[in-house]
């Protein structure tokens, strides 16, 4: 009965988040949907701009708490509707707090961390105990695992609270910086054509800011070929 407890409330935020996707509120974020009602989103934001940029961090804090697999929607929704420097800083606060609510209800549920960790977990848990400032940042860095699924695996092993922090929101934010800049770019080039293809990534606004984001993704790769060149230089010595 204890564990279902302290289980409740990782598993309120998990229904929550299956709500919210079955919903399709979300759909009404898509850059074609936007554009559909950019006059009548700019009017709400011009008439309310504090109580639009509080709900638009509430929404992503929710789905990012959740972990539901839309948050990118909403960050280029946010980087369309109030521009890069606004949305990353709004983006910020909100995937910070929704990270914090996921990593406190996961860390209440794992419970002291005796228990056997996922498979998952157990392969990140070496490295951590090794190194867990340096490998806690790489993990938050590089967005190529789920932003929600280590956040669970960092809750699993118990990564200090100061450092969870720290790292979700510096590594959040670099990331952030190059997606909302990918949602004002659609939001440009989408609200001077009329079609929606591949052909809309190919304008500079869009390509500029993906290929910065897509070389961050191959980071793992340069560390990986850079520590593997070390390893066998002190091998041959």
């Amino acid at each position: 009965m204890s564990r279902w407890r302290a289980a409740l409330p990782l598993i309120l935020l998990v229904l929550a988040g299956i709500v919210l996707f079955a919903s399709g509120s979300l759909d009404q974020l898509t850059p074609r949907q936007l554009v559909a009602h950019q006059a009548e989103l700019q009017a709400q934001i011009a008439e309310h701009p504090w109580l639009t940029r509080l709900a638009y961090v509430g929404l992503l804090t929710l789905t990012v708490a959740t972990g539901i697999p839309g948050t990118v929607v909403v960050i280029l929704a946010g980087g369309f509707a109030f521009g890069v420097v606004d949305a990353t800083l709004c983006s910020s606060v909100g995937l910070t707090l929704g990270s914090l609510i996921l990593y406190l209800a996961s860390r209440y549920a794992f419970g002291p961390g005796s228990r056997q960790p996922p498979a998952v977990v157990a392969r990140l848990h070496h490295g951590f105990e090794r190194h867990p400032v340096s490998y806690t940042l790489f993990l938050r860095f590089v967005p190529v695992v789920p932003f929600g699924a280590v956040t669970v695996a960092l809750a699993w092993l118990r990564c200090p609270l100061w450092l969870f922090l720290g790292a979700s929101w510096l590594g959040g934010t670099v990331a952030l910086i190059f997606e909302t800049s990918i949602g004002a770019g659609l939001g440009d080039v989408m609200s001077q054509s009329d079609s929606f293809g591949v052909a809309l990534f190919m304008h500079r606004e869009v390509l500029l800011p993906l290929g910065a984001l897509a070389l961050l993704a191959l980071l793992p790769l340069l560390v990986e070929r850079i520590t593997r060149r070390r390893r066998q230089a002190n091998h041959i010595d």
